[in-house]
């Protein structure tokens, strides 16, 4: 993805996206709806979906849905980051990964709720199936964001919410990004759900693969549940996803059948992006992970505008 790596756009994003979930200590909640941040916002994903779009093209009319995503989520010919974890990654690999998604495993399905008042018959049901599942059903030991930081603290990581922030690059808080993106945007529910349903039908072989590692690699066997446990319920939510989220969205509302196709190629050019930047990194011997500069800066308007400036100027 063109501009993948512009650090500042993704962090300054999530930050603001940031607000939303949890905020940050010391911030008042009162920014969440400031019409200054909002503006600055704007003109962030502006850029942003100008750059996704550029990537994957603009959403286009579709026929079936659900064969468009089989065929999406089947006919990928890449590097797999997961096969390379199950052969031959390092525990100090498997570590780096843990910490890059560790920006979403943390608040694992949360952003993909945002659709759920936007949603209604069929899809809606669908959806919340899912999530229930994402939640644990209702028993904070079985969230899976709950055993994603059970797999960290295995690992030897800290498990805080937000804890490795400053060492995610841009390439991973993309990723995120996106999803938060289409979640906060009535117009791009389609998109989402195209997002969630990739999700889940792309998950069952991979998940079992991490799991793999982590038991050849000899790291307490707690830290493979998060991963058991997606192998289990996506075999599920996958024909769920497909059939009665997307398909069923596409049937109540077949002029916006192309925002889920979109919503589905972007997460898949972005994950891509993704593999390729830790695989790259790990075969010429250097760290995925990324430490910013002191000063945060995104360009805008023509010339550079920090965040103390945005804030200043709210």
């Amino acid at each position: 993805m063109e501009g993948a790596d512009d650090e500042d756009l993704q962090l300054a994003l999530y930050c603001l996206y940031e607000l939303h979930y949890r905020g940050f200590e010391g911030v008042s909640d009162e920014w969440e709806w400031h019409a200054s941040l909002l503006a600055f916002r704007s003109i962030l994903e502006a850029e942003f979906l100008d750059r996704v779009i550029a990537l994957v093209g603009p959403p286009n009319p579709v026929r079936d849905v659900e064969d468009d995503l089989n065929t999406l989520v089947h006919a990928g010919d890449g590097p797999s980051l997961s096969k390379y974890m199950a052969e031959r990654g390092t525990l100090r690999e498997f570590r780096e990964f843990a910490i890059h998604r560790s920006a979403y495993q943390l608040k694992e399905a949360d952003p993909h709720s945002w659709v759920i008042p936007r949603l209604h018959g069929e899809p809606k049901a669908a959806l919340i199936e899912i999530q229930a599942d994402e939640y644990g059903g209702g028993r904070f030991e079985d969230m899976h964001a709950t055993l994603f930081g059970v797999t960290m603290r295995c690992l030897g990581l800290d498990s805080s919410y937000g804890c490795y922030l400053d060492e995610i690059p841009a390439v991973t808080l993309a990723t995120v990004n996106l999803i938060s993106f289409f979640g906060l945007h009535r117009r791009w529910r389609g998109a989402l759900v195209g997002h969630l349903a990739v999700f889940e039908m792309s998950s069952v072989v991979p998940n079992s693969r991490y799991s793999l590692a982590l038991h050849r690699l000899g790291v307490d066997p707690r830290a493979a549940d998060f991963y058991d446990v997606h192998v289990e319920a996506d075999a599920v939510h996958e024909v769920i996803a497909c059939q009665r989220l997307a398909g069923g969205f596409a049937a109540l509302e077949p002029e916006r059948a192309g925002d889920v196709l979109f919503g589905a190629r972007s997460i898949m050019a972005l994950e891509q992006a993704f593999t390729l930047h830790l695989l790259d990194s790990w075969s010429d011997g250097r760290t995925s992970l990324y430490r910013p500069h002191d000063k945060l800066s995104v360009l805008t308007g023509g010339r550079a505008l920090s965040v103390e400036d945005a804030r200043r100027s709210a």
